[in-house]
């Protein structure tokens, strides 16, 4: 964010603007923002109410995320291309943590592609998804053997779900399971923005010995659409760094290790 002061804005300006910011970055702090424009920060909290009742944002705690409906209305591989980068390093740090031999079970999500990515590297591993593209993505790789769980179709978001998914995932337990989310709050914990997802989600968590969220720092403070599980029942969060040390601490407060990529 700009150091120096912006204090010529009008209000309609000084919201765009704001609007701008939230668009590029996920998410906004409403004392940056008072810095930045100089003004006050019960000023910036009124320009975000107003921008929340038009949809624009949400508030969280300090200020404030970006409603992602843009980014939801995205095919996979668009969405792929968002924070791109910080999905890669993300993806590493959790090949990092896995072995030759294990059995994972894997969310759909754009930042499991870049795991699954990473995971051709390692050798014999065992997946459980619900993620289509994964058959796709893994069909050349000898070392993945990939069990999709069949189900309902949904075709936008490549995924399949229902009570089909969910009793034949009973059959199956995992060494540790790798969750991509959309939000990360600490009131609310982890939540999606696939509500056909969610239950798969919890169910996968109790079938899995450990729980490791990966999520980049545009989801932490966040809160998706559906809720899955509180935070106490994750193992591990793995983001990027320049996420507000308050939030950090409070996620480690709930027993949560995190590490920051």
């Amino acid at each position: 964010m700009e150091d120096n002061a912006i204090k010529e804005y009008g209000t309609d300006e000084r919201r765009n603007k704001i609007t701008e910011i939230l668009n590029k970055k996920g998410k906004v702090k409403v004392n940056q923002l008072s810095k930045m424009f100089g003004i006050s920060e019960v000023t910036i909290r009124n320009d975000l109410a107003k921008l929340e009742s038009m949809g624009m944002l949400e508030r969280v705690h300090g200020g404030a995320v970006s409603t992602y409906r843009a980014y939801y209305r995205m095919s996979i591989s668009e969405r792929m291309k968002t924070n791109a980068d910080e999905k890669r390093r993300i993806a590493t740090e959790v090949a990092s943590m896995l072995s030759d031999d294990d059995t994972l079970m894997i969310s759909s999500g754009t930042t499991s592609l870049y795991v699954l990515e990473e995971l051709k590297k390692l050798r014999n591993l065992t997946v459980v998804t619900n993620a289509i593209y994964f058959s796709q993505e893994s069909a050349n790789s000898r070392d993945l053997n990939i069990i999709l769980l069949g189900g309902i179709v949904d075709p936008k978001d490549q995924l399949t779900y229902g009570d089909d998914v969910i009793n034949q995932l009973k059959r199956y337990k995992a060494d540790k399971f790798i969750l991509s989310v959309d939000g990360v709050n600490c009131d609310d914990g982890i939540s999606t923005y696939h509500y056909l997802d969610a239950e798969i989600n919890r169910q996968m968590i109790a079938r899995a010995k450990k729980t490791i969220v990966v999520a980049d720092y545009t989801k932490i403070g966040r809160i998706g659409f559906a809720h899955i599980s509180p935070l106490e029942d994750i193992d591990i969060l793995i983001t990027n760094k320049n996420i507000n040390e308050d939030e950090i601490q409070e996620i480690k407060d709930r027993g949560v290790e995190v590490r920051l990529i």
